[in-house]
């Protein structure tokens, strides 16, 4: 071989090795990995946690896997793209995120597992359900002491509970806590403005007081609201406002209240 020849063989050969020079890395660095760690509400490592990562780019293409001891969990060979990544759980709970995946960069997706909120919410409704229950039943008995406490402890579980508070004036003013019974059902009546039955309450508590003005206000109020939600009114509204105005000496307008009581019930 003469020295052209020498010399085209090495030109070939250099070329050729810058070829696979070039194409490793290309390869090397064609898919993507995704790693991370799960913990739950306390941050401790959360052992066994699925971990989903699903292709979000027309390709149905997912990826399963779970976390060690340590909570850590990592998956290569994955297609640059978007993914949604997932890891759950039962009972400790579980969390979703977006990431863009992208070819020899990893992605660190780092999850702590916390009960859902709609979990959590149902198991407070099922504690408030069983609490209320409780104060009807205490108030059914006579047991007004007890119905109250267990109202109070609802309002703090559900502090906008208007219920509550209605049935915490009821028990007082069974009680003849008549001051008490007053706070109870305004605040009642704070928190939901047409709640006819505070109303109602407002106005008994104010006939036992022999505050006739006030007691007819409220009776007048509450015969409005009624009529609103239920087209006319109840016969027991008028029913009330009328008793109101008979203790208050305002014997015509007691009458007109007992007529309208009668006409929507005639019994």
């Amino acid at each position: 071989m003469n020295r052209t020849a020498h010399r085209l063989v090495a030109i070939v050969l250099t070329v050729f090795v810058s070829s696979i020079g070039f194409a490793g890395p290309a390869v090397a660095q064609s898919t993507g990995m995704v790693k991370g760690k799960v913990v739950d509400g306390e941050g401790k490592p959360v052992e066994d946690a699925k971990v989903t990562i699903s292709f979000k780019e027309g390709v149905n293409r997912t990826y399963d896997t779970k976390t060690n001891k340590r909570g850590e969990f990592i998956q290569i060979g994955l297609q640059s793209g978007n993914y949604s990544v997932t890891a759950e759980k039962q009972g400790v709970g579980t969390q979703t995120f977006d990431v863009r995946v992208r070819a020899g960069n990893p992605v660190e997706v780092n999850f702590q597992l916390t009960p859902s909120a709609a979990a959590a919410a149902s198991g407070v409704a099922e504690a408030l359900k069983k609490v209320f229950d409780e104060g009807v039943l205490a108030s059914k008995a006579g047991n007004h002491d007890e119905a109250i406490a267990k109202f109070q402890e609802a309002s703090a579980m559900l502090p906008n509970c208007f219920d509550c508070y209605y049935n915490i004036g009821f028990a007082h003013s069974q009680k003849k806590e008549y001051d008490k019974a007053e706070e109870a059902f305004k605040k009642a009546i704070e928190m939901k403005p047409d709640f006819a039955n505070a109303y109602t309450g407002l106005a008994t508590v104010y006939n036992a007081q022999k505050k006739f003005e006030e007691a007819a206000q409220a009776s007048a109020k509450a015969t409005e609201l009624s009529g609103a939600a239920g087209g006319g009114g109840s016969a027991e509204a008028y029913y009330n406002q009328g008793v109101i105005l008979w203790n208050g000496g305002k014997i015509p307008e007691a009458k007109k209240q007992f007529e309208e009581a009668i006409k929507i019930d005639p019994n």
